[in-house]
């Protein structure tokens, strides 16, 4: 995360018409557009630490344009081509804003190209990423001679190249001139002010923190793979931690051996994949594979130290590029992905439409949650738009069960996943049955 100083906390009593919880992506895109649909709003956000210093500060820097999990056109299929179109829509938006904002933060909408390991996943290129009307808009199918024109992986045997349906950007960076952008438009920040409850008024909502209180007209919430304000929406999402190494710059000579002119976003194709983007000055950022739910879904520093982990994911990046024989890493981080049982994300309203919700995106949260902020927005104003009409946003996923039967389930997914990505990506019985409910990705 850049250096700044930190913003003040909340003290005392504040009014808002609009009062956003939660200091992420999620939440400074919700202030920024309401800020832009309603100039002279007040407006304000409170984060519980520091702005972006969870999930949001440490993604991986893939922006992808879909914006309810890769499973929606078999969940959805009668919004399949409307889901498409608005995420690309929201992928557009996105760079139209990076360029009329001034967002520096190393914006590249180089495309995604998804990259067959096994031989059983040329397959998976071959049909698995066509538009609903079966044709392949700005996607190129790439045979083993191709991919590796790309990219210089002994492992590659097939890609599919999306062109213009992902972009790579620094996260941290986008998350300070977000804030930026937010503060200029009116919008008034405060840190270290945790939420610790809402209140219902006649009139609104007060928002409870620590060091104070806000009586807001209005609340969006925004809060992650944190436990819900809201209780009905508290088992709703699980935090699964993922973990991310970024080498040091590579010199120009080195980075040329790796192919990768293109900048291209990276992924895999097994159910446990890795994901790489090459970063604004030439480190390999390095991550996915390796998901760890832990026991009561508590989120703790603790979790996020596991060398071992992390000499995992070194050793399967050299696997990947053999060339990086040597290469020295300078960071390493984990952060906790808010999960829902569909994958793909979830909204909602409650204490008659004051309040709004979002979360659950499933490790595509740096582009749903612009999108994200748009639905709070629609859903808060009450008016029915091609956003709230679609399926993922009027229906809710089935809540995870308690412990200790969702640590056995999620454990027991990870034992047969990895099973299936060693026997030609088949399924079993149980794999099948732990999906059905959401306890598999």
């Amino acid at each position: 995360m850049p250096a700044r100083r930190p913003r003040p906390e909340l003290v005392g009593d504040a009014t808002a018409d609009l009062c956003v919880v939660g200091g992420g992506l999620t939440g400074l895109w919700t202030a920024v557009l309401a800020a832009q649909r309603e100039p002279g709003r007040r407006i304000l956000l409170v984060e519980g630490k520091r702005l972006g210093w969870a999930a949001s500060g440490r993604s991986g820097g893939i922006v992808d344009s879909r914006i309810a999990g890769a499973h929606a056109a078999q969940r959805w299929p009668d919004d399949a081509a409307e889901l498409q179109r608005l995420g690309r829509a929201n992928l557009d938006a996105m760079e139209l804003d990076v360029g009329a904002l001034r967002l520096d933060v190393d914006w590249h909408r180089s495309g995604e190209l998804l990259v067959a390991a096994e031989p059983h996943q040329l397959a998976q290129l071959r049909g698995g990423h066509r538009s609903p009307d079966g044709s392949l808009p700005d996607t190129v199918l790439l045979d083993t001679e191709e991919v590796r024109a790309e990219i210089d992986s002994p492992g590659a045997l097939g890609g599919t190249w999306r062109r213009r349906d992902a972009a790579t950007l620094d996260p941290a960076r986008l998350v300070v001139e977000l804030a930026r952008v937010a503060q200029d438009l009116g919008v008034e920040i405060v840190e270290n002010s945790p939420v610790r409850a809402l209140i219902d008024r006649p009139d609104g909502v007060d928002v409870v923190t620590a060091g104070g209180r806000v009586r807001a007209d209005s609340v969006a919430l925004a809060t992650s793979a944190f436990p819900s304000l809201l209780r009905r929406t508290r088992l709703l999402t699980l935090p699964v931690y993922e973990y991310a190494l970024a080498t040091e710059p590579l010199s120009p000579r080195r980075m040329k051996t790796l192919g990768w002119q293109q900048r291209q976003a990276l992924r895999g194709l097994g159910r446990r994949a890795h994901w790489m983007r090459r970063s604004g000055d030439d480190r390999v950022v390095f991550g996915g594979y390796f998901s760890q739910y832990h026991y009561g879904g508590r989120l703790r520093a603790a979790h996020e130290d596991r060398p071992d982990l992390h000499r995992e994911l070194a050793a399967h990046l050299l696997t990947t590029f053999p060339q990086l024989e040597g290469v020295r890493f300078s960071h390493r981080w984990a952060g906790a992905v808010d999960r829902d049982t569909r994958g793909s994300g979830h909204y909602g309203t409650a204490r008659e439409g004051r309040i709004a919700y979002a979360g659950g995106f499933s490790g595509t949260g740096l582009g749903t949650a612009r999108f994200a902020g748009e639905v709070m927005l629609d859903l808060m104003s009450g008016q029915r738009t091609e956003r709230t009409a679609l399926g993922v946003v009027r229906e809710k996923p089935a809540p995870f069960p308690p412990e200790p039967a969702v640590f056995a389930a999620m454990t027991t997914a990870q034992r047969a996943l990895n099973r299936a990505d060693h026997r030609g990506g088949a399924h079993g019985p149980l794999l099948r049955a732990l999906r059905a409910v959401g306890l598999a990705p």
